[in-house]
């Protein structure tokens, strides 16, 4: 260890720009064991790991990171799903950059452990060799319903069948996963890695109903009868418009309409509108990673061309700036302190910003317009309650979202709740949090029967 001195931080390698806008496919590529093992040889092994307190799941970081350095995958891999329902996923996908890493003592001096490439490499080489999570042997005799299979279900889920608590998923749709089968492109998260770790689960006792709809097929006061205990997780799925004038035009798309089409074509499931950008002038209008999510399927689709509007800096973008470089990469044309007034069927007119005094104000006389065949709004995304949930006396807040305690438990005795529907739209390793917490506070209450 302590090895920052010598080793300098390296990277997964990325596949070649011109190969990878082909497809659908992994743009990183996995550690080999030699790099894996000098990467996690540069950790500091701090007392007080910053990178345990930036992890919203407070993985044990220094510990897995020692063992792979010290080429013990076993332990590494135990410590790893310790802490985590699907360490490779969320390896891939969360933004280090601003969590783990970023908290990470060595980031001013002489850049941050590579942590969630070594976490990507443990589980994966760990599963692909046999290693398994471990999962309680004997069950108590209790059973909790989730409706959702998404990051924060499939976590409440993997937590308490460790426990030894029977679970059944209900899921509306054809596929598993939620978010990170729907929304997360397999060019960040092949759908091979998620669907292996749903399988475990089944393999372990887990139920997963699809094409499920609770309040259509199943109702929510059967579950609450049926079953000891219910956790909701069924994400803020509206997304957000601009209000401006023609955004409801035949050529404008919400961001997750748009990259669930293309992924259910994928699935070869049955789409209900084809969104095909091949050929097409495509501008996105928003700045965080579901923005740059579009704009780099819309590149793999063929468009003709691909810009991105973000009304502030580049500086100011949310997305994470791993990402926002992969698609400058990959061809994406930024236009930066730029807002829409108005959508046309083959163009968008916009205005030009500017800050003053920490405000954004438009420019007087600074309109121009942008040929756009097709226009993806992804501006973040809002509650949208479904009718069986409404129709309860079920607390929420002032933004429609439910209101959960400390315990993720809401106003509904035994109905426990998280992830974006709880907190608004976030990120999947937060949901993943939430799911963690709730099924530790379910078990708990098993305990007090």
């Amino acid at each position: 260890m302590l090895q920052f001195t010598k080793i300098q931080r390296d990277d997964q390698n990325k596949r070649g720009v011109m190969n990878r806008i082909k497809d659908f496919d992994e743009v990183y590529e996995k550690f080999d064991t030699i790099k894996v093992a000098q990467q996690a040889s540069r950790c500091m092994q701090c007392g007080d790991p910053y990178c345990h307190t930036g992890c919203p799941l407070h993985n044990i970081i220094p510990a897995w990171l020692r063992q792979i350095a010290y080429d013990d995958l076993e332990l590494g891999f135990d410590i790893s799903n310790e802490t985590s329902p699907f360490p490779e996923v969320l390896g891939r996908i969360c933004p280090q950059d601003v969590l783990c890493e970023g908290a990470c003592s060595l980031n001013d001096t002489h850049k941050a452990v590579s942590i969630g490439s070594v976490e990507r490499y443990i589980s994966d080489t760990g599963l692909d060799s046999g290693l398994k999570p471990k999962f309680a042997t004997k069950k108590i005799g209790k059973k909790v319903a989730i409706v959702g299979s998404g990051p924060a279900g499939l976590s409440c889920a993997t937590f308490l069948l460790r426990a030894g608590i029977d679970v059944v998923i209900y899921e509306r749709a054809k596929t598993p996963g939620g978010l990170l089968t729907y929304g997360i492109p397999g060019f960040k998260l092949d759908k091979k890695i998620i669907n292996r770790r749903i399988q475990l689960l089944k393999e372990v006792g887990l139920t997963i109903k699809t094409s499920c709809e609770v309040g259509v097929d199943v109702g929510l006061d059967s579950l609450r009868k049926d079953f000891d205990a219910l956790f909701l997780s069924i994400g803020a799925t509206k997304g957000n418009r601009a209000n401006i004038a023609g955004e409801k035009n035949s050529n404008v798309y919400l961001a997750m309409e748009f990259l669930v089409s293309v992924q259910k074509i994928l699935n070869k499931e049955k789409v209900d509108k084809i969104i095909d950008t091949k050929g097409k002038n495509v501008v996105v209008i928003g700045g965080g990673d579901t923005a740059m999510d579009c704009l780099r399927v819309a590149i793999r689709q063929g468009a003709s061309s691909v810009k991105c509007l973000y009304r502030r800096t580049e500086k100011s973008m949310p997305g994470s700036k791993k990402e926002v470089a992969n698609a400058k990469e990959e061809g994406v044309e930024f236009v930066f302190n730029t807002t829409p007034k108005e959508i046309f069927d083959d163009k968008i007119k916009l205005q030009k910003t500017k800050e003053t005094n920490g405000k954004l104000v438009v420019i007087k006389d600074s309109e121009y317009e942008l040929d756009a065949d097709i226009v993806i709004l992804a501006l973040g995304f809002s509650q949208e309650l479904p009718k069986f949930l409404t129709d309860t006396d079920i607390k929420l807040d002032k933004y429609s979202g439910v209101v959960v305690d400390e315990a993720q438990q809401t106003s509904l005795d035994g109905v426990y709740a998280g992830g974006d529907m709880t907190r608004g739209a976030h990120l999947a390793v937060t949901a993943t949090n939430d799911g963690k917490i709730a099924a530790k506070n379910i078990k708990e209450r098993f305990k007090k029967c």
